[in-house]
C-alpha cells in the first residue's frame, strides 16, 4: 500500500487511529498485538481469549504497561478504558464486536464456528471483519460478504496469510494484462492423509504448536482449505480433485505448469495448485499473447517462455494483518474476498474407517481430512465441506477410509452458527 506509513502518520497526528478489537490470543494474536504496537495511527485496543491471561501477556511481551491493561466483561466499562487510552482484555469475544470505541474486528481464533459468529456480529455492528479464519470463509464467506456489502462494511482475509499473498500476485499480473494460467503455494510438510494429534504431538511440542493444528497442516487440509479461498476469489478451480501436489523448483515450475499437450501436467489452465519443495513461497504463472512482451520477460531474465513464474519466497502470516486493517478502514477494500461465490469446495473425506453412530471430530482430528473440488463436483456428490464437521455430526452409516463424506452419511444432532449460515446461503443458491 502506497504511503501507508504517511496516511497513518497524518490520522495519528490529527488525533485519531485505528481501533483494532482482536479475539484470540494465541500465536498470531500474539504476533499481531506486537507488530501493530511497533506502527502509528493503529493499536488493538481490545483483546479477547477464553484464557484472559494468554491476552494480558501478548500485551505485555508487546511492552504495554501493566498499568495500561485493564480486564473487564462489561461492555461499558471496556468502552471507557478505550476511550482513556488503556487496552481491554476480556474473555468474552461477542462484546468486542459490539464496543463504540471498535474500528475493525480480526478474528485469529482458526475455529470455523466461532469465526462464523463473530463475523456476523461484527457485519451487525457495523465492523470491518478481517479474518485470520481461513476455514470459516471457505464455508460461509459469499454470504458473509454480501452481508458485509449490504452493511457498507469490509469483510476480507488477511494480507500475510497465504491466500493474501497470493491474491497480491493475481492482482499485479491481472491488471498489467498478463494471461494468469496458474496460482499456488509451497507445502511445508509431506502429505499425510492420516496425520493426527497423537502422530504430530511430538513435533508440535519441539515447535511449540498445537498438535490438532499441526495435523491440519499435514494432513493436507489447511493446504486445501487456503487454494480453495484463493479459487473463489479468482474463479480458478483445482485442475483434479485434491490437485497434481507435484514436487519442483522454482525454475521447474513455468514449463511444468501448462497444459499437457504443451509438456506440462494440466489439463487445463486458470487452475490453483500445490507444490512440495518451495516452502514457504506462493506464485503465479503467467504469460502474455504480445511477441514484444515475451521479448521484453526474456531481456529481464524472467525465463524463456512462453510461461514465466512470479514468486514471492515468504509470506510473514499475522505480522502482515495490519495491511488488511488499515486497507479495509482507510479504502473500504477487502485484500482477498470470494469475489466469485463458490467456485470450489473443500469436503470432508474419512481419515480412517468410520462406522455408523460414530461422531465426527474437528479440523485437525482424528476423523477426516480435507480435499479441494470443484463447487460442481461437491454438489453432484452431495458432499459435506470440511468447515462443517464436529462432535454435532454423527454418522448414519459407515464410510470407508478415504471416501467423500456426504450429506447422506450423517445426521446433526445439534445446530451452530456456521452450519446455519450454510444452510441459509444454499437456500439462496437455489
Amino acid at each position: 500500500m502506497l504511503g501507508l506509513k504517511r496516511r497513518l502518520s497524518a490520522l495519528a497526528k490529527e488525533g485519531g487511529q485505528i481501533r483494532v478489537g482482536l479475539i484470540g490470543a494465541g500465536q498470531m494474536g500474539r504476533g499481531l498485538i506486537s507488530q501493530i504496537e511497533a506502527m502509528v495511527g493503529m493499536r488493538v485496543v481490545v483483546t479477547a481469549d477464553i484464557f484472559p491471561e494468554n491476552a494480558k501477556n501478548a500485551y505485555l511481551k508487546a511492552r504495554v504497561a501493566a498499568a495500561q491493561i485493564k480486564e473487564t466483561n462489561d461492555l461499558d466499562e471496556a468502552d471507557k478504558q478505550i476511550a482513556a487510552g488503556c487496552v481491554v482484555v476480556t474473555s468474552n469475544a461477542m462484546m468486542v464486536t459490539r464496543l463504540q470505541n471498535v474500528d475493525v474486528i480480526v478474528d485469529a481464533t482458526g475455529i470455523p464456528n466461532i469465526g462464523a459468529q463473530i463475523a456476523w456480529d461484527a457485519i451487525m455492528n457495523k465492523k470491518h471483519i478481517v479474518m485470520l479464519n481461513v476455514e470459516a470463509d471457505v464455508t460461509v464467506g459469499p454470504l458473509l460478504k454480501e452481508m458485509a456489502d449490504a452493511a457498507d462494511v469490509v469483510y476480507t482475509g488477511s494480507a500475510g496469510d497465504e491466500p493474501g499473498v497470493i491474491m497480491e500476485l493475481y492482482d499485479f499480473a491481472d491488471a498489467l494484462g498478463f494471461e494468469v494460467v496458474a496460482l499456488g503455494k509451497g507445502k511445508n510438510n509431506p502429505l499425510n492423509h492420516q496425520a493426527n494429534p497423537d502422530t504430530a504431538k511430538a513435533e508440535a511440542q519441539a515447535k511449540g504448536s498445537s498438535p490438532k493444528m499441526l495435523a491440519s497442516f499435514q494432513d493436507g487440509t489447511k493446504t486445501m482449505v487456503e487454494m480453495t479461498a484463493v479459487a473463489n476469489a479468482t474463479g480458478f478451480v483445482p485442475d483434479i480433485p485434491g490437485m497434481h501436489g507435484p514436487a519442483a523448483t522454482v525454475n521447474e515450475l513455468p514449463a511444468m505448469m501448462t497444459t499437457k499437450e504443451n509438456g506440462g501436467i494440466l489439463n487445463r489452465t486458470k487452475i490453483v495448485e500445490f507444490v512440495n519443495g518451495i516452502a514457504p513461497g506462493v506464485f503465479a504463472i503467467i504469460t502474455s499473447s504480445m511477441e514484444e512482451v515475451h521479448h521484453e520477460m526474456k531481456y529481464l531474465k524472467m525465463g524463456d517462455g512462453p510461461n514465466y513464474i512470479l514468486y514471492r519466497p515468504y509470506h510473514l502470516t499475522s505480522l502482515e494483518t495490519p495491511l488488511s486493517v488499515a486497507r479495509a478502514f482507510l479504502d473500504k477494500e477487502p485484500s482477498i474476498a470470494p469475489y466469485y461465490g463458490m467456485v470450489a469446495e473443500t469436503v470432508a473425506v474419512a481419515k480412517k474407517p468410520l462406522q455408523a453412530g460414530e461422531a465426527l471430530d474437528t479440523i485437525g482430528g482424528f476423523t477426516a481430512y480435507g480435499r479441494i473440488v470443484t463447487a460442481e463436483d461437491k454438489q453432484k456428490m452431495n458432499a459435506l465441506p470440511i468447515g462443517l464437521i464436529g462432535p454435532n455430526i454423527r454418522l448414519t452409516r459407515s464410510v470407508a477410509q478415504g471416501e467423500v463424506i456426504t450429506y447422506d452419511d450423517v445426521e446433526f444432532t445439534e445446530t451452530n452458527m456456521i452450519l446455519q449460515l450454510r444452510q441459509l446461503m444454499d437456500l439462496k443458491a437455489k
